[in-house]
């Protein structure tokens, strides 16, 4: 199964549309900032469900900031990133993660691209995929009970 997930946004509608033409997947993530891009995203392609939580930039959202949920059995902390301040540093969103049980923390709101492993969670940070230079999106594969994170750039 490949789950897309994108982040920052910024009313780059088309290039999310296009990271979803590219990679084909069962199920979108988008990390916030600006929620009104992933609906719109979502009217593109309604046929693929969507979770969302939203960012520093979705004033008035009253959706939670962090949420856990379960794809094919792999635990996945969603958060934008602004409630753990990971712009200083990771490690307060990887603790919660930790606390959750998550097999795969997501953040985005750093616009920088990040995969890291430390043998028990996956770390990833899709980018920005409304950088107007270096538009970047991620991708989780969970095949046979393994799972894979990666950034690529649009």
């Amino acid at each position: 199964m490949k789950v897309l997930v994108l982040s920052d946004s910024h009313g780059a509608v088309d290039n999310m549309a296009r990271s979803v033409e590219l990679t084909q997947p069962r199920h979108i993530l988008h990390l916030g900032d600006c929620l009104r891009d992933a609906r719109a995203l979502h009217d593109r392609f309604p046929e693929i469900p969507m979770d969302t939580v939203p960012g520093n930039c979705d004033w008035g959202s009253f959706d939670e900031p962090e949420r856990l949920l379960e794809l094919e059995g792999v635990r996945i902390l969603m958060l934008h990133g602004h409630t753990r301040n990971v712009k200083s540093s990771p490690l307060a969103a990887q603790y919660a993660a930790r606390e959750w049980g998550a097999d795969v923390l997501l953040f985005g709101h750093t616009h920088c691209p990040l995969v890291d492993w430390d043998g028990t969670l996956y770390t990833m940070n899709p980018g920005a995929a409304g950088d107007p230079r270096r538009p970047t999106y991620g991708v989780i594969t969970m095949e046979n009970g393994k799972v894979d994170c990666a950034t690529f750039l649009l």
